[in-house]
């Protein structure tokens, strides 16, 4: 747990960062909750961090939003629907006050509808990108990294709402147009 930094169930051979590393997955901990909060309305969140055979680190970033009707999601409208982002970075170790990092984020976004004007409808799919930045460690690894997550991230959700949600959005309203649509092409007898 990042929280405890057990093991559950305990592990005998179980990796623990360095108490260095481990007061920065605390604090990361902490103001990542504050990002799901703002940008997600809620949902779950957990950091991780090990160090790596680099003399750098990783840091791993989880969302978890459920935005079904019965689901704790502040905005709960579909019959089922997740949101989960995994946001993995590697941090080269530091050279000259810089370091490397690399980012790869994936979402994985799945919604189910059944409502009387809709019907049912399922759509589920997920995205994968990378990032790599050199930056000065002036600011913080955190600062950095949330820097990078907050960029790559709305990225994707532009990706998503722009590319996958459009698309379908015009697919299903040319296979089944609304009925405003209908009745203003249609001549009344």
């Amino acid at each position: 747990s990042p929280w405890s930094n057990k093991y559950h169930p305990p592990l005998e051979d179980a990796l623990y960062p360095s108490s260095e590393l481990r007061k920065l997955e605390v604090e990361a901990n902490d103001i990542f909750a504050i990002y799901r909060d703002q940008y997600y309305e809620g949902g779950i969140s957990s950091v991780y961090m090990w160090e790596d055979d680099n003399e750098g680190f990783v840091a791993c970033f989880l969302i978890k939003k459920d935005g079904s009707k019965s689901g704790h999601g502040r905005r709960g409208c579909l019959e089922e629907g997740a949101w989960d982002a995994i946001h993995v970075i590697q941090v080269g170790p530091e050279e000259e006050e810089m370091a490397q990092y690399c980012l790869t984020s994936t979402i994985m976004l799945s919604l189910t509808t059944d409502d009387e004007p809709s019907g049912k409808f399922g759509l589920s799919g997920s995205i994968r990108r990378q990032m790599k930045m050199e930056l000065a460690v002036a600011e913080g690894h955190l600062c950095n990294m949330g820097r990078m997550i907050e960029e790559l991230e709305g990225k994707l959700r532009n990706s998503l709402d722009q590319v996958y949600f459009g698309k379908t959005r015009e697919m299903v309203c040319t296979l089944r147009p609304p009925a405003e649509i209908v009745q203003m092409r249609l001549p009344d007898s």
